[in-house]
């Protein structure tokens, strides 16, 4: 099965960034982890900062791929653009969140992706990656 983590805007900060919301390991340090653990999976992993980079990279693998997760940082709460990217590909999206958005500032609270998202994963940390893997693999 090929799956595609997909990280936006600051989220290569990871490990540096805020670690009392987000821990201390960078996410290429995690990612490993995940290849080692599902090594029998093709899976691989985007980061962008970039709205329109994270758009053309759901054009690319949205037809090819078995399932995306997706942490669009906070542009799950700001870019109708990239919701509607999601809604054009075929295939299935996990939106992921390692803080829980609704314990955060109200603007967090709304999210343009989870609409074409089969589901929605918030506030378990990075263990909510591996959650959306494992969803999507009994899929």
């Amino acid at each position: 099965m090929k799956i595609v983590i997909l990280n936006g805007p600051n989220l290569n900060l990871l490990g540096k960034r805020e670690p009392e919301i987000y821990g201390s390991k960078s996410f290429e340090e995690y990612f490993k982890e995940l290849q080692n653990e599902f090594d029998t999976q093709e899976l691989h992993y985007f980061q962008s900062n970039s709205e329109g980079e994270l758009i053309d990279k759901l054009h690319e693998v949205g037809f090819e791929c078995d399932g995306i997760i997706l942490n669009a940082g906070a542009l799950t709460h700001t870019s109708i653009a990239l919701a509607d990217a999601i809604s054009g590909i075929e295939s299935p999206v996990v939106e992921v969140h390692i803080s829980n958005i609704f314990a955060r500032e109200e603007f967090r609270h709304k999210s343009f992706v989870s609409k074409n998202a089969i589901g929605i994963i918030s506030g378990l940390g990075l263990n909510g990656y591996k959650l959306a893997i494992q969803h999507l693999l009994e899929g």
